[in-house]
């Protein structure tokens, strides 16, 4: 008995372990992003690295990230994505490798050039397979698992992180994620299929025609749009919540993991529920429900001044909580903006702004935060307002967004010619 749409409610073994890969695969991407900032204190007395320098080596990361999600989105619908996450993977590897055995300031910068040039399009490629290999009704549980990857590195990458940059010195996490990586290399080329059903939608033009093609077409324009403000929230409170937690909060140095690390273990189980929750109710009524959220929380949280330890953590779980509903269901919904021979492309160029707007967003939020020493933080709660605007916005443009692939009518491969036989008469 085959299993009906209805009655269809868990994923196959082969589903379960592309979900698995994908996952894994975000989660060394997002580790390594991540892992720089709480190793920061070690690595810039070992480098002989100003704050500044070390602003240059974190942003760089971005830029060379978004650059390279122009550069390779006329190629993104030209091959195998199975390939494509292969090549890119390599070279995110070898980027991370160059990290690992950085003796000074300028090789690091020219390592996270690198590392971003090929690891800034492997998101993009991954959602592009997730949204190849799941209907738009399972897809927001899938995005759940995915993103839950940013939880896990909180859990247990970055502070593994720290305990090895501890021991044995700052590069020593960099090799920890070389090490995962490769394992996880072995096993998308050993297990994951080919994903090239897109090829077979046939078009005449060249990498340059489909770039310009993806980019005017005014349906993918106003995902972009969408996008740059989606980044914007996130990267202008995360870089400077260390900071905001000990100079203003009053938090200690040795209590940050404890907050870093129960808050991500909550969601660790917030992720797959918001996925859940979007494919049952809708992914747009969760995108609102988790944006108004985010703003009372950021309206609370960037308004505090000396807070015990529980009651961040309380309210960060609960910040989380909106942020995560709004990626997840933001995520979902612009998958199905793109048509199928031209995912790779849209994803890929969506990745390219969102890390140029995230980028350009930590250093609008350096501008805005006033800084006196190792006093609190000034202007803090007018970034605030800032996030919650641009919050505001984003959920007038993820109506259109919504409304977009509502509108849309379900993509029906091409049927396969039918042979007429004639019978006896």
């Amino acid at each position: 008995m085959t299993d009906t749409p209805k009655t269809k409610t868990v994923f196959t073994r082969y589903e379960v372990l592309v979900i698995a890969i994908i996952s894994l695969t975000q989660f060394t991407v997002i580790l390594d992003l991540m892992v720089l900032a709480p190793i920061g204190a070690i690595l810039r007395p070992a480098l002989q690295i100003n704050i500044p320098q070390f602003s240059h080596v974190v942003s760089a990361y971005a830029f060379a990230a978004g650059a390279s999600g122009l550069l390779a989105a006329g190629f993104a619908d030209k091959f195998d994505r199975k390939k494509l996450l292969l090549f890119f993977y390599s070279g995110f590897i070898f980027g991370t490798f160059l990290c690992a055995i950085a003796p000074d300031y300028n090789f690091l910068l020219m390592a996270r050039i690198v590392t971003g040039l090929f690891g800034g399009v492997i998101s993009s490629v991954s959602f592009a397979i997730i949204t190849d290999l799941f209907k738009m009704e399972v897809r927001g549980r899938v995005m759940g698992f995915a993103q839950m990857s940013f939880a896990v590195s909180q859990v247990i990458g970055i502070p593994v992180g720290i305990v090895l940059a501890n021991k044995f010195g700052w590069h020593s996490p960099f090799m920890m994620i070389v090490v995962l990586a490769i394992l996880i290399g072995v096993a998308i080329f050993i297990f994951l299929k080919p994903v090239d059903a897109h090829l077979k939608l046939k078009s005449d033009r060249n990498a340059f025609q489909h770039l310009i093609k993806t980019v005017s077409t005014s349906n993918y324009i106003k995902g972009f749009m969408a996008t740059v403000l989606l980044a914007t929230g996130g990267s202008m409170l995360m870089p400077y919540g260390s900071d905001f937690s000990t100079r203003n909060l009053g938090l200690t140095l040795d209590q940050l993991p404890w907050l870093y690390g129960i808050t991500g273990v909550f969601s660790i189980v917030i992720g797959p529920v918001a996925g859940k929750l979007s494919d049952k109710f809708g992914k747009y009524k969760l995108f609102v429900a988790g944006s108004l959220l985010a703003m009372l929380m950021v309206a609370i949280y960037t308004h505090l001044g000396i807070t015990p330890l529980w009651q961040v953590i309380s309210l960060n779980v609960i910040l989380f909580a909106g942020i995560l509903s709004r990626m997840i269901s933001a995520s979902a919904l612009m998958s199905a903006v793109p048509e199928p021979q031209d995912r790779g492309a849209f994803m890929s160029i969506n990745s390219s702004i969102q890390q140029m707007s995230g980028g350009l967003a930590t250093l609008a939020a350096g501008k805005i935060i006033v800084e006196h020493g190792k006093a609190p933080l000034e202007n803090y709660p007018m970034l605030g307002y800032v996030v919650m605007g641009s919050v505001l916005i984003t959920i007038f443009m993820m109506y259109r967004i919504n409304k977009l692939v509502m509108n849309k009518k379900p993509f029906m491969p091409p049927a396969k010619p039918v042979e007429v036989v004639a019978e006896a008469e």
